[in-house]
């Protein structure tokens, strides 16, 4: 894989939706949409299930890629994409969840793509051990999230400022003891997103499966697949590909439901639904500091941005409590 230290480097005006359309063209192909998890584990940590099943279950359901993130650990995919891969319809890739702790919580973050094996780096408190764990990751060349900052109540708002520097949070995480929508006094994944966009970082908000249980994937106390993913757009199904929209925020997150289209200038961002039959939709706009800024019943929506709202981003409900995300337009460059 080509080194992408130059490409997650770059600083963009805008995320998802400032690039262009799905319909237009980079370096000669056509933009497409594909859909993948990034936070899997397999027996090779703590799943219940060899990488090869891990894998045909995604294969199967017609996902584009998987990235596998075992524990402290990289999951070889080189023979996996020898059996499953597919140009262009299917794609494993080499991740690793760095697993650490600080002050007695836990401090998870997924390196995407990179280089060798990150030990995780420890510090004195929670903040610290994400500054040093986002500086290994990147010294590794990966492109890094922040993972499930509600697990065992770990990350304040005022903890995630030292996740400074990282591309990637978790903002919905299938894994069923990670407290996504908070509680007690302790604000869900989608507000710790926005606190940190809010401080002016520039970070980009991912739903995963966590995935750790096939063999019992209807059980209540399982982290089972299908549960969040993101759809990337592209030109190729290729890992650097891949990786360079991840880093630049060229996608959108979901617990399930699809988007055909993202727009954005630094006038209006736009949304169009990939609209079910059974489903009716709600759209919001939304900015600094949560705030919902408009609201529209249906698809395709707009919002036309005034420039007094720090970033803007929209979340997508339906009917049935399934959501989507895409990611912020920035109005200034930070």
């Amino acid at each position: 894989m080509r080194q992408l230290a130059g490409i997650i480097s770059v600083s963009i005006l805008l995320a998802v939706s400032a690039n262009a359309p799905a319909q237009q063209t980079q370096a000669g192909a056509p933009l497409k949409w594909f859909r993948g998890n990034t936070h899997t584990h397999s027996l090779n940590s703590d799943g219940d299930s060899a990488p090869d099943d891990v894998v045909r279950w995604y294969r199967e359901q017609r996902y584009h890629f998987l990235f596998f993130t075992d524990h402290n650990v990289v999951t070889p995919v080189e023979g996996l994409n020898a059996v499953f891969g597919m140009p262009e319809r299917f794609l494993v890739l080499r991740g690793e969840e760095v697993t650490d702790q600080a002050a007695g919580k836990p401090v998870h973050l997924n390196m995407l793509g990179g280089e060798g094996v990150v030990t995780p780096q420890g510090g004195e408190s929670v903040a610290e051990a994400l500054r040093r764990n986002v500086a290994a990751i990147s010294g590794a060349k990966g492109v890094i999230s922040i993972n499930h900052p509600n697990f065992g109540w770990a990350m304040s708002a005022a903890d995630l400022i030292g996740g400074k520097g990282a591309h990637l949070i978790e903002i919905h995480n299938g894994h069923f003891m990670v407290n996504n929508a908070g509680g007690g006094g302790q604000p869900g994944s989608e507000a710790l997103w926005d606190g940190m966009l809010s401080a002016g970082i520039r970070i980009f908000g991912v739903a995963s499966d966590d995935v750790h249980q096939l063999k019992q994937p209807w059980s209540k106390a399982s982290a089972r697949p299908g549960q969040g993913w993101i759809a990337v757009r592209a030109a190729r199904l290729a890992a650097e590909s891949i990786l360079s929209a991840l880093a630049a925020g060229d996608f959108y997150a979901s617990t399930g439901v699809e988007l055909s289209d993202i727009q954005a200038t630094p006038q209006r961002l736009s949304v169009t639904v990939k609209e079910q039959s059974f489903a009716k939709y709600t759209i919001q706009f939304i900015g600094q500091g949560g705030r919902v800024l408009e609201e529209a019943a249906g698809s395709p929506a707009q919002y036309d941005i005034t420039g007094n709202e720090g970033y803007v981003r929209a979340r997508v409900l339906d009917s049935n409590g399934q959501v989507a995300w895409t990611q912020p337009v920035f109005l200034s460059p930070r």
